[in-house]
């Protein structure tokens, strides 16, 4: 079974074509980095603009190089979020007519399911579920029990800041160019991750939510402090106090949870202490650890289109109707929206 997935929940444009959920025949993204990199963030309208001008290309470009033709598409899938309103009409429209064009089923995905799977769209290790995920990106912290494929249980998320919202933030703070995060990954190699001792929020709260702005605010009055302090050590260690609690919440819900293995994934799940520091503490309390490899932890319709697998299957069809979703949250388990 083939479908076309469509992603335009941000500033990447991008369809792929997946096939019976697991198989990737193509997956094309369109960054739009430099072009909001002169402003420090994304311009909603930028992006928007930009998605217009690159949504055919990208589908046409994807189909291609996945050997099908259109007429082989079983269905097609988008995100109607959450993401940017103006961003999320392009893809979630053009994902329809083509659907309506070729009569076939539409799926409209939650683009946090579709991270929250991503690291099985590669591993195909459904046989370890019940897993504990961690969804971690530049918008969202969240802490989720999975039981099966459309099964999960939000345990926590952060109460503020997401932890890539703080490395951004952090990353401005030190006058590094966007995106921040991947600079601040990079000058960290090179400090002393023990040199300044930021707090780690909620580290030892019994619950398993998050909260990242205290940590950024810390950073803010150390700078005002010192102001030629050294930008390497700053990122190791505001990155370490970063690290610490999301490995620490993600071994902790683990091992209560008493699950079979660990994934993580989203943007921040690239960043290579984290990486690190994870895979130590799975290696340690023997739990196998599954990441999406940085193709697919970044914006990408390939876990579009795989999520919509499932749910197809499943049985699930959205209307034509449907509307974007912009500040929707990670959806209950078996939530496909009609």
């Amino acid at each position: 079974m083939n479908i076309l997935g469509v992603e335009t929940s941000c500033d990447e444009t991008s369809a792929a074509v997946v096939s019976d959920g697991v198989e990737i025949l193509s997956n094309v993204v369109s960054s739009q980095i430099d072009l909001h990199r002169p402003y420090g963030g994304v311009v909603p309208e930028l992006a928007s603009r930009r998605h217009l001008e690159l949504i055919q290309p990208v589908i046409r470009e994807a189909i291609e190089l996945s050997g099908c033709a259109f007429t082989e598409l079983d269905a097609v899938a988008a995100t109607y979020g959450p993401g940017l309103a103006s961003s999320l009409l392009i893809g979630l429209n053009v994902a329809k007519g083509i659907a309506f064009r070729l009569g076939k089923p539409f799926l409209a995905i939650n683009h946090l399911e579709a991270h929250l799977y991503s690291p099985l769209l590669v591993s195909r290790r459904f046989d370890m579920l019940p897993m504990i995920s961690l969804i971690v990106s530049g918008g969202h912290t969240i802490l989720a029990l999975v039981t099966e494929v459309g099964r999960h249980q939000v345990l926590g998320q952060t109460l503020d800041d997401a932890a890539g919202e703080a490395f951004d933030k952090v990353a401005k703070l030190l006058g590094l160019r966007y995106p921040g995060g991947p600079e601040v990954d990079r000058l960290a190699r090179q400090g002393d991750r023990a040199a300044i001792a930021f707090p780690r929020a909620m580290l030892d709260d019994a619950g398993y939510n998050f909260s990242f702005s205290g940590l950024k605010t810390s950073v803010l009055y150390y700078l005002k402090k010192h102001p030629n302090a050294n930008v390497a050590d700053v990122c190791a260690s505001f990155q370490e106090a970063v690290v610490d609690v999301l490995v620490a919440k993600t071994i902790r819900a683990a091992r209560e949870k008493a699950v079979r293995a660990v994934s993580a994934s989203g943007g921040v799940s690239i960043n290579s202490r984290f990486r690190e520091g994870l895979a130590a503490e799975c290696q340690r309390h023997n739990l196998p650890l599954y990441l999406a490899p940085a193709s697919l932890c970044t914006d990408n319709a390939a876990m579009i289109a795989a999520v919509a697998f499932h749910k197809f299957l499943g049985g699930a069809r959205s209307d034509w109707n449907l509307d974007v979703a912009p500040s929707i949250g990670l959806p209950p388990s078996d939530s496909t929206p009609g």
